[in-house]
């Protein structure tokens, strides 16, 4: 994102990855306090495994951070933490963002222009 608001591409990106209602869970439950993926998908009542593909797009967004550290019984855990974000949505915002829109693989007509 830059200074003026994310681009077309991040904006789309932002909101498909938040489109989805156990992320939006993870991003509120670990807003309170990082958790590491055991804790978590107990507090939420997930899979691990569904748990830590929902991470892996958080993370791969740029909403989620990971580090892995040892615990006391030498075990490695894998902590995740929101990373602080503000995205304005509002009309002025998408227009804003609208003509920087990358849409690979549609035609010219796709697109909206004639042929």
């Amino acid at each position: 994102m830059n200074a003026t608001g994310p681009s077309g591409d991040e904006l789309l990106r932002l909101l498909g990855t938040l489109a989805n209602p156990h992320r939006l869970r993870i991003v509120a439950a670990l807003r309170a306090e990082r958790a590491y993926v055991s804790q978590l998908a107990r507090e939420l009542g997930i899979s691990r495994a569904l748990l830590q593909l929902h991470l892996r797009k958080l993370e791969a967004a740029g909403l989620v951070s990971a580090t892995l550290e040892l615990s006391e019984d030498g075990k490695a855990m894998k902590f995740y933490e929101v990373e602080p974000f503000l995205v304005e949505l509002s009309p002025d915002a998408i227009a804003a963002a609208a003509p920087t829109l990358s849409t690979p693989g549609l035609s010219d007509v796709e697109q909206g222009e004639r042929p």
